[in-house]
């Protein structure tokens, strides 16, 4: 059972594709499915879809109101994607997500799939909120997949990822491992996003930072923290150093006369 794997769908469109997407994670053993804003959300349409393998994700399946909110709990999220460039950079192939996927999850992390609308998938502000992004090879003249055989696809690699023995009968399929007590645990997106604004206003804040745009400028930094894998306790050091650097800075402004001259 994929534990910790969960799948995310972005407005979907088609309670039927819902349903197709239910039944490629039970064959997978994936559990928790999320719908953001779905555009048409009739269980009794995806039912059939789903067949009764799908039934029980169906039944479980979590409503959110935004990515944003999805999104909080875990400590990654991959969001698929099969346009390139602009935002759309460093991207992995399904092979290697998983691989990134499995140590994650294995280390006491949540990690989520993420996929956009059928008709023209994520947009830059929710490619923006996932952590990594995969693209599935295709043919460039047939570069869309159906959704639910881009649910299938991530979710079969995941496995593949974690079968000692692939293909053997009976292989243990478990990602389930506490972590010591020597570790933190992987930073969620939410304490992702709070660092990230926490740092900007304290960049702006002495002047490190343009006060035109500075999300922008932001770009090079969320990217850098992104790839370190940020731990619980590196998500405290570094909200401390902001604290700190903003109090030394309102003393400074309080008691200009203590400041350093040129």
């Amino acid at each position: 059972m994929l534990c910790g794997v969960s799948v995310v769908l972005v407005r979907p469109r088609f309670p039927e594709n819902i349903g197709m997407c239910a039944r490629a994670m039970a064959n997978m053993g994936a559990r928790e499915l999320i719908l953001v804003e779905p555009e048409r959300w009739e269980r009794e349409k995806a039912e059939p879809l789903a067949t009764s393998q799908g039934k029980m994700v169906l039944g479980q399946a979590r409503l959110c109101p935004s990515l944003e909110e999805a999104l909080a709990p875990f400590a990654a999220a991959f969001g698929a994607t099969a346009r390139t460039g602009g935002w759309r950079k460093d991207l992995l192939s399904p092979e290697r997500a998983a691989v990134e996927i499995r140590a994650l999850v294995r280390g006491g992390g949540r990690a989520a799939l993420v996929f956009g609308p059928e008709d023209r998938g994520l947009e830059n502000a929710e490619v923006e909120r996932c952590t990594q992004l995969v693209n599935i090879p295709t043919l460039a003249a047939h570069s869309s997949l159906n959704l639910a055989q881009a649910v299938l696809i991530l979710l079969y690699e995941c496995v593949k990822a974690d079968l000692k023995l692939p293909f053997a009968e009976g292989a243990e399929r478990t990602w389930t491992r506490p972590a010591t007590k020597h570790e933190s645990r992987r930073a969620t997106i939410a304490e992702e996003g709070l660092l990230m604004r926490t740092l900007q206003e304290t960049l702006v804040s002495i002047g490190h930072l343009p006060d035109d745009n500075p999300s922008w400028f932001m770009q090079p930094l969320r990217r850098f923290l992104r790839k370190s894998r940020l731990r619980r306790h590196e998500f405290d050091m570094l909200m401390g150093i902001c604290r700190q650097t903003r109090n030394a800075l309102a003393q400074a402004k309080d008691h200009p006369e203590n400041c350093p001259k040129d």
